[in-house]
């Protein structure tokens, strides 16, 4: 019998109570979402818990693989810290997973004394894992889902299929998104297309002025009500979307949790953004999605782009820039290459392909 197999076996009689910890952003913890079935299906009788920040939590929550959510202290302090530690410590985790990790998360799965510990070997205090896969995920050779299927073959767990995404929206969050519409004079008939403008700073932006043209020309090209949606601070940045437009688009900023986001984002015709986590909840909810990129080997839509073949990916080019010149890009002037007329047209192609 090979050591590998020994290994296998082991780990389908010990495992029982496992940790996935993912306690960074919207977008990472929807690309993490398949990684949930795959471990159930291998770990049938364990118990599955997930380790994320507060406003993360209504993504999994809801998921039939988890069993509990754990909200993660993000707060800079030593009581934060050992709250967290105590947290985790009395769940008594034998398996602990952290596709993208920090220091203060992987040390806190060192420090709560959980057996296995998966992780990415190249950072500094990957000595604090004993299960790694050797990835440099900044050279965006894959998508990030795939990099972090990719961390439980240390586990012996293989993909076989496509990735396999839950989100569940609850029947309240309808509800309240329903009532949205209807006072802003949308049937369930009419289609609408969202303008994200905000990407929380994660990429180079598409401007608030090139969102704006796009805004007036949906109207008045393709016939369609206009959305504008944003986060939590985003409210200037959808403002100054609005003060451009020349029609009056309906505002959703500081207005739904975010599981009524979802709600709204699966109503929509359309949902077009920069990269951002929003995007990353309507591509697996169905809807077709335009999204920005800057030419950015970090932000390349091969690692974040929307996982979905209903979408229309712009990627700037820095090669024409005329600040950049072909040199890593430096500002937003090259998110300027992407045309308002051609993301038109992509929309256009978009609607004409579901109907």
């Amino acid at each position: 019998m090979s050591i590998g197999f020994r290994w296998r076996t082991v780990l389908n009689e010990d495992v029982k109570n496992i940790l996935l910890v993912r306690t960074d952003r919207i977008g990472d913890v929807i690309l993490s979402l398949p990684m949930l079935p795959l471990l159930k299906r291998r770990f049938p009788h364990a118990r599955i818990s997930v380790l994320v920040r507060n406003y993360t939590r209504e993504l999994v929550e809801r998921h039939s693989c988890v069993d509990e959510v754990l909200v993660y202290e993000h707060e800079d302090s030593v009581s934060a810290l050992w709250n967290t530690l105590q947290k985790i410590r009395s769940r008594k985790f034998d398996l602990a997973i952290i596709p993208y990790p920090r220091f203060r998360s992987t040390l806190l799965t060192f420090l709560a004394g959980i057996r296995l510990r998966v992780g990415t070997g190249y950072r500094w205090y990957s000595i604090l894992f004993n299960r790694k896969v050797y990835e440099h995920r900044k050279d965006a050779q894959r998508h990030e889902v795939e990099y972090n299927l990719n961390l439980l073959r240390t586990l012996g767990i293989e993909e076989d299929g496509a990735a396999q995404f839950e989100l569940t929206i609850s029947s309240s969050a309808k509800m309240a998104v329903d009532s949205f519409l209807s006072e802003n004079s949308i049937s369930g008939e009419k289609k609408f297309v969202i303008l994200h403008p905000g990407s929380g700073g994660s990429a180079r932006d598409w401007r608030t002025e090139n969102f704006s043209e796009l805004g007036d020309k949906v109207k008045a090209l393709l016939g369609l009500t206009v959305l504008v949606s944003g986060g939590e601070g985003e409210d200037r940045l959808v403002q100054k979307v609005v003060e451009g437009m020349k029609t009056r688009p309906i505002l959703a900023v500081g207005k739904f949790t975010l599981e009524e986001l979802g709600a709204l984002v699966q109503r929509a015709a359309v949902f077009v953004s920069n990269s951002t986590g929003p995007m990353h909840i309507a591509a697996i909810l169905g809807t077709p999605v335009v999204a920005f990129f800057p030419p950015i080997l970090q932000c390349s839509p091969i690692r974040w782009g929307p996982y979905t073949e209903k979408k229309k990916v712009f990627v700037a080019d820095n090669k024409t820039c005329t600040l950049c010149h072909g040199s890593p890009c430096r500002s937003d002037v090259c998110m300027d290459q992407i045309k308002v007329d051609d993301v038109v047209l992509a929309i256009k192609q978009l609607l004409n392909a579901q109907s």
